[in-house]
């Protein structure tokens, strides 16, 4: 998709399809009120009409209209004018792009926000977001909506938005690397593949270290090792690192995320209707690797360590079993319940891992961790749990900002005495209704004091509707935005990116 910025006037309308906003007022902006006056005032009997009230995601499309050269004028609600935000313009953006498509447009004219260069760019990274499609393995187009190839943002001053949406760039790819990540089928990425496609990020700048099985045997990594057992893929451990800040010694943020590349559940075998969705239980490791994308893009004044733990859960005659215990690189041992809770294992020596060669000030994990989580929240939020009021704060913000929605969760000693094992120090399943707390409490024990966040995206990784407007059906590489915005505002110096 070719995107630009221009000037309306220097613009040639014939053929193309023209999307302008609308606000709640109804009231007709300059340029709406140019194509009115083409139109013999088509464009207002329509509103007057109340057909069309402009609320916050309201389409109406007007094929034809005399006088216009457009080939379709399509109305796109910004609802109320004096709240006029980046989250709007780009709902209206991505509105007005599904419109377009079912239109059959090949080139699409937005015009929400001519006269602010801020909002234009976020129309743009919009545009890019809402058009993704993964499409790799596809060998005959799909029926159904037509791509558009062009966009064309109206702006007073496009030199200023394409200014403003340089930053944007970096994020975007960020996203759709991850969503790629997510979207790719897991007999193309397994963990070693995911581990060596991790090498492009050193062309931005990222140190990438991989660990194969015999170096993670070496420490005693026997937590993540004895899920990816039954495997006859080799699990992986990935190191990413950034150091962006004016000093490298100065103490990293870090960023841990759960990459199981397929997840059958082990030898507790899962239905095959949960079965299908299992290629995005890697989504974790995905958001990490596409934050780090955004971030070195963008030159992130800060130092950030990123650990991905990828393997395979696969039921094989060397599959953990359950009542298996194993000793983690903590020295912690786990009683394995249940194998199908397998990625609080993989987090448990990937976090220790983590504090042990890097002593991080902050540590961030990201995992499609709990179906109970869904049970709680649905699929409008992930679950937040931290051991850091300030920080859980601060992640919320970074939420809100980044349209990321999270929920903190409790995380209280009421809900200990579930993860006791008779056999070992703890155990890895405490049974469903409390899962999602179970499980963080489970992870709260390998970060001892340090200032920690774990995100559980089980919800929100993986859309199976586009109610989202931004998020297409499939892989929503959500976490990226979140984690991007988070560093951001944690070190005010770098460049904003949303």
């Amino acid at each position: 998709m070719n995107v630009t910025f221009q000037s309306i006037d220097e613009m040639d309308l014939a053929g193309v399809a023209i999307a302008c906003g609308v606000f709640a007022s109804a009231a007709l902006s300059n340029e709406l009120q140019a194509l009115d006056l083409r139109s013999g005032g088509a464009v207002a009997r329509v509103l007057a009409s109340g057909r069309f009230r402009g609320e916050v995601g309201e389409v109406l499309e007007l094929p034809g209209i005399a006088g216009i050269d457009a080939a379709t004028l399509i109305l796109v609600g910004c609802g109320c004018e004096s709240r006029l935000q980046t989250s709007t313009i780009e709902q209206a953006t991505a509105c007005a792009l599904r419109a377009a498509e079912i239109a059959g447009a090949r080139a699409l004219v937005l015009v929400l926000a001519p006269t602010q260069p801020d909002l234009a760019a976020h129309s743009a990274f919009a545009a890019r977001l809402a058009a993704y499609r993964f499409e790799k393995y596809r060998t005959v187009h799909q029926a159904g909506s037509t791509p558009v190839h062009t966009i064309r943002i109206a702006v007073n001053d496009p030199t200023a938005a394409a200014r403003a949406y340089d930053p944007l760039t970096s994020l975007g790819d960020g996203i759709l690397m991850a969503r790629d990540l997510v979207s790719e089928p897991p007999n193309v990425l397994f963990p070693e593949a995911f581990a060596q496609r991790m090498r492009a990020l050193e062309d931005v700048g990222v140190e990438v270290e991989i660990l194969g099985e015999q170096q993670m045997r070496e420490l005693s990594m026997n937590a993540l090792l004895g899920v990816g057992q039954g495997s006859a893929r080799e699990s992986q451990l990935v190191v990413l690192k950034w150091f962006g800040a004016e000093r490298r010694d100065d103490q990293p943020v870090a960023l841990v995320g759960k990459g199981v590349c397929f997840d059958t559940g082990g030898l507790n075998l899962k239905p095959l209707k949960d079965m299908r969705w299992m290629k995005e239980d890697m989504a974790g490791a995905a958001a990490v690797a596409g934050a780090f994308r955004a971030l070195a893009g963008r030159k992130a004044r800060a130092n950030v360590i990123g650990i991905l733990g990828l393997v395979e859960n696969m039921p094989d005659g060397k599959a953990q079993r359950p009542g298996d215990v194993v000793t983690s690189l903590s020295g912690q041992t786990i009683e394995v319940v249940d194998p199908d809770c397998e990625g609080r294992l993989v987090l448990a020596d990937a976090l220790s891992f983590c504090l042990r060669n890097f002593a991080p000030k902050i540590v961030i994990d990201i995992a499609t961790l709990t179906d109970a989580v869904v049970v709680a929240l649905g699929d409008g939020y992930a679950g937040m749990f931290s051991n850091d009021d300030a920080l859980a704060e601060r992640v919320l913000s970074a939420s809100a900002a980044a349209t990321e929605s999270v929920w903190r969760m409790p995380l209280s000693e009421y809900y200990v005495p579930g993860l006791r094992s008779g056999v070992a120090d703890l155990k890895n399943w405490a049974g469903e209704p409390m899962d999602a707390i179970h499980a963080a409490l489970f992870l709260q024990r390998f970060v001892g004091d340090t200032s920690w966040v774990h995100l559980d995206i089980s919800g929100v990784a993986w859309r199976k509707d586009s109610r989202l407007s931004l998020v297409p059906e499939g892989a929503s590489g959500f976490g990226v935005r979140l984690l991007d915005r988070l560093m951001a505002d944690l070190y005010p110096p770098s460049v904003h990116a949303n």
